[in-house]
């Protein structure tokens, strides 16, 4: 039988051979595992954002910063694969874009432990922004009030879903204007709590979002000498609101029927349908041959009378109802969008120019508060 050999090699001698990691050569370690481990940790299950406008306010307010999850629903696999880590779509503090866009990968959703239901308050990329990669786009958060299958119908503010009227969120607002005989002080609006406010060049006459409890005390004031809601009836704007096409005189308040496309659902194509669906048709279902002329569309070179959907839609909206820019204006959201769910708050700042205390700009009653 024959034996096996070995070299025995003292301590000593190896640690002659191995060279010795230079401060600099750890610290550069240190950094890239810190890199590695962020990212993943952002791609696979939670990341944090921060909200910069009204659209959702009294819900998420201007200076509130959320971890969202992206567990709730499956990361996605990255579709921009050469990026700058930690970056979105401009390296930090410049204009110069993070990403080249020479590769571009298929996208897939990992396993999540839920589906977006009805009312979750959901970041995703905005899908009018075609300049973009699908993964580059800006992020945008809204609520999610209807979803693929559902037929939506907004009626004098109030939402139908099949027909049936759903609960307002808890902190919903509306626009007010609001008359005075003098010019009223920033900090009367702030007492009552009242933050997104735009005066007239007169100082007497003031549009305001709120909610009706809010806009009732204020109109309780003696200065002030009239506060009304804003209503916006059917056909008012309608060329600024979805699908912008004459045929349908929609408005913020009143919007609808309109049914939100579902993977594997066919609809009818003609000069009635395709105004609301074509956008989703051309932008997002990854045809490569495919356009509308003289109200008509055409895939592969081919008229069609109906099409199928690749994937599910939703309708997104913001608490700040008449303040957001939102599915009202530009339509769907398509599943691939869908980055994650608002999971809570883990510190909120007012940016108020009036504070000058910086503990005081603190939310404290804002942070780890669970999103709703």
């Amino acid at each position: 039988m024959m034996s096996l050999k070995t070299k025995k090699t003292s301590n000593k001698g190896e640690a002659q051979q191995k060279k010795k990691k230079g401060p600099v050569r750890e610290w550069l370690d240190a950094v890239l595992f810190a890199v590695i481990a962020a990212t993943i940790i952002r791609w696979v299950f939670i990341e944090a954002f921060t909200i910069p406008t009204p659209s959702m306010e009294k819900s998420l307010l201007v200076g509130d910063f959320l971890f969202v999850s992206k567990m709730h629903y499956g990361a996605r696999t990255p579709k921009t694969p050469l990026q700058v880590p930690l970056t979105h779509q401009k390296i930090w503090g410049t204009d110069v874009p993070s990403y080249v866009d020479w590769i571009q990968l298929p996208q897939f959703r990992l396993p999540g432990f839920s589906e977006v239901k009805r009312n979750d308050v959901v970041v995703f990329n905005f899908p009018p922004e075609t300049h973009y990669p699908v993964d580059l786009k800006t992020n945008y958060i809204k609520r999610a009030v209807a979803l693929p299958g559902d037929e939506l119908r907004i009626e004098d503010k109030a939402i139908f879903i099949d027909g049936e009227r759903q609960p307002d969120p808890e902190n919903m607002q509306y626009m007010y204007t609001v008359e005075s005989n003098e010019v009223v002080k920033s900090r009367v609006f702030r007492n009552l709590d009242i933050t997104d406010v735009m005066a007239s060049q007169s100082g007497k006459l003031y549009y305001i979002h709120t909610n009706a409890e809010r806009a009732k005390r204020l109109e309780e004031l003696d200065f002030i000498t009239k506060v009304e809601q804003v209503n916006f009836e059917q056909g008012e704007e309608s060329e600024r609101v979805f699908p912008q096409n004459a045929q349908y005189d929609w408005s913020l308040d009143n919007f609808g029927p309109l049914k939100i496309p579902a993977a594997g659902q066919t609809i009818e194509i003609n000069s009635k349908t395709l105004p609301l669906y074509q956008s989703a048709i051309l932008d997002y279902e990854g045809l490569e041959d495919v356009k509308v002329e003289n109200e008509k569309l055409y895939i592969d070179g081919n008229v069609v009378s109906e099409y199928t959907f690749d994937q599910n839609y939703y309708f997104m909206m913001g608490d700040n109802r008449h303040n957001s820019e939102d599915s009202r204006i530009w339509g769907f959201v398509p599943e691939d969008h869908i980055l994650g769910k608002g999971l809570l708050i883990w510190w909120s700042f007012d940016k108020d120019p009036e504070s000058d205390n910086l503990f005081n700009s603190v939310r404290w009653s804002r942070i780890f508060k669970m999103i709703e």
